[in-house]
């Protein structure tokens, strides 16, 4: 039955098209019927991935194309999802590799293909977006190719296939002078190209868990491909940790395939099949799930470790408990703990009194991603700066993380952006002019230097600049840095802000808030205009008087506000200031909202 079943994971940079040529895929296959109504970027399912337009997990799916099944895997382009890559290409049998048509090869396009050659498999090279004005293809291959032989791929590897895509209008072409109609010639060379899965059908039934999900009607969902064997619903299982240890013994509840978007219920499953299982309740990630005579656990492909962690706190703040309806270090602490069992990209710990927690990942949006998804649950919280995770080599010297870091910018910009990043310890490694008034700059950058960078490098290009990172090596520590920002402005009373107030205030500062938010001491109401934090009363409104005199009650005019997203908000505050988190509200404060005791502690930090 494997012989025909096609496993093939879709992979590239982010931004380069993955789903939406899937959608393409779907709706040519005959998946759907032709009066459904079917909605855009339809493997993007949760909703943040819907709102930011990036996929967060991998997500397998399946079409039937000339009596065969081809089992397709969505993977995550962005830098900080990888772990969900590099777990679920161990169900491939082959890979597509995605790559704009202008853009080329990115960061992220070097690692998921590192990854894809290291576990051999064999890529197809689809140029996607040729009907871009700034496309070129010919140029973009050859980078392709010379990637390729940076990462030492075989022989076999190199003899990639190649073909021409636009997955938003539906057509893939071997020749970009071909007619272009549809995707059919992509899929009759899934099926010339990708071997079918290499599986003992004979042996005792074995799955690796792959991918942890829940349903509302089956509760605890896992994912993965049918090493061996073959299994019936109702059938007892076990499932055996890495070292071989059992974990639990149950049966299969239910059994399901992919079909397109859907899972479909089936009596019966056979090695090759990437299937999902209901009916485990402690079965994880990277745990094998198999017949009571199977003893040797699957190997399961080791993920690169996090290399940035947040720590998360009750919120504490005066206005605690108003917004959200989990406030509990109990709360937190489950939540916590159920996201470490399904997400093997990220680790958690906590301090002795179990109300503090450090999350490592692999980066802010990672991080940002999490703490999303809790306050969208109800959870109130606040959270720390990002710190990086230190390493100490055999010999105890420090080391960190290190990333390169891709910069596509106008010329007139490149000197700013290149002094921006020296001041951050970087190493310019390449420098080339690309089409028009384009520069790429690659930099090798500690990972500390790139906190809160986002924002600045926006303003340093006018918005116009693009930046892309994924994780290179560690190394040596590059010392102390300087600071990152100017100081806070600081509430001193609790409250509600007023127009008068601020209007009077703008000169010291850019404000965060508009009037009538609701403020409180230590909150940071705004950015200093110098390097010192300064205190300042936003409740102060205009004296009233029995005497009113002519032109005295101008309107004010207020400079629109500093709005952040959480994770330029993570990345902004210092390591004296944390981040409250509620369903409605994110908020900048003071780690300590007494100013005695804030002050105090200043001192004590200065002389240690």
């Amino acid at each position: 039955m494997s012989a025909d079943m096609r496993n093939i994971a879709i992979i590239a940079h982010v931004d380069h098209g993955k789903t939406t040529l899937i959608d393409s895929i779907l709706k040519q296959s005959g998946t759907f019927r032709e009066n459904q109504q079917i909605e855009e970027r339809l493997m993007d399912s949760g909703d943040l991935e819907k709102e930011r337009g990036i996929t967060i997990l991998a997500k397998p799916t399946s079409i039937s194309w000339k009596n065969n099944r081809i089992n397709i895997i969505d993977t995550p382009g962005h830098a900080d999802f990888g772990g969900e890559v590099e777990r679920v290409l161990g169900m491939a049998d082959g890979v597509i590799l995605l790559t704009d048509a202008a853009e080329g090869p990115m960061p992220q396009t070097k690692f998921v293909l590192g990854k894809a050659l290291a576990q051999g498999l064999k890529p197809m090279v689809i140029i996607n977006k040729v009907d871009r004005s700034d496309s070129r293809p010919d140029e973009v291959i050859d980078e392709v190719f010379d990637l390729f032989v940076s990462l030492n791929a075989s022989d076999e590897q190199l003899d990639f296939p190649i073909m021409y895509a636009s997955g938003r209008d539906g057509w893939c072409n071997k020749e970009l002078s071909d007619e272009r109609v549809n995707l059919h010639a992509l899929l009759d060379l899934i099926l010339e190209y990708v071997s079918p899965p290499k599986v003992e059908i004979d042996k005792p039934f074995a799955m690796l868990s792959t991918l942890l999900d829940s349903d509302p009607y089956l509760g605890r969902c896992l994912i993965g491909r049918v090493e061996q064997g073959s299994a019936k619903v109702n059938d007892s299982v076990k499932s055996i940790n890495l070292d071989g240890e059992i974990i639990e013994r149950g049966r299969l509840t239910k059994l399901l395939r992919f079909n397109g978007a859907e899972r479909i219920p089936v009596s019966e499953v056979h090695a090759g099949d990437i299937i999902c299982i209901a009916g485990l309740t402690k079965t994880s990630v990277a745990d094998t799930i198999c017949n009571s005579e199977v003893s040797i656990p699957i190997k399961s492909t080791p993920i690169d470790p996090p290399t940035m962690s947040i720590t998360i706190l009750v919120n504490d703040s005066p206005l605690a408990g108003l917004e959200g309806k989990k406030v509990t270090s109990t709360a937190i602490r489950e939540r916590l703990m159920a996201e470490d069992e399904i997400n093997v990209a990220i680790t958690f710990s906590e301090n002795e009194n179990k109300d503090a927690f450090e999350i490592g990942g692999r980066g802010e949006l990672q991080l940002g991603v999490l703490v999303e998804q809790m306050r969208r649950e109800g959870f109130e919280l606040t959270v720390s700066r990002p710190n990086v995770l230190l390493k100490t080599d055999s010999e105890n010297n420090k080391l960190e993380p290190f990333e390169e870091v891709t910069i596509d910018v106008d010329k007139e910009f490149s000197s700013t952006v290149i002094d921006s990043m020296n001041q951050r310890r970087s190493e310019l490694i390449d420098m080339n002019s690309t089409e028009g008034e384009k520069v790429r700059l690659i930099f090798l950058a500690p990972s500390r230097g790139l906190i809160g960078y986002q924002s600045k490098f926006l303003t340093d290009t006018r918005g116009t600049g693009v930046i892309n990172r994924v994780f290179h090596s560690y190394g040596a520590y590059k010392g102390e840095m300087g600071s990152r920002r100017n100081g806070a402005l600081i509430s001193t009373e609790t409250g509600t802000a007023v127009a008068y107030a601020i209007f009077n205030l703008q000169s010291s500062g850019i404000m965060f808030i508009d009037p009538q938010t609701r403020v409180y001491q230590g909150m940071i109401v705004g950015e200093h205009s110098k390097e010192n934090d300064l205190a300042i009363n936003v409740l102060k409104g205009k004296q009233l008087t029995n005497v009113r005199a002519s032109g005295t009650d101008k309107a004010v005019t207020l400079v629109p506000p500093r709005k952040m997203s959480l994770e330029q908000m993570m990345s902004y505050i210092n390591d004296d200031e944390l981040l409250e988190v509620t369903p409605k509200n994110l908020r900048l404060r003071k780690r300590h909202l007494d100013p005695i005791i804030r002050k105090r502690n200043s001192k004590d930090n200065d002389k240690n």
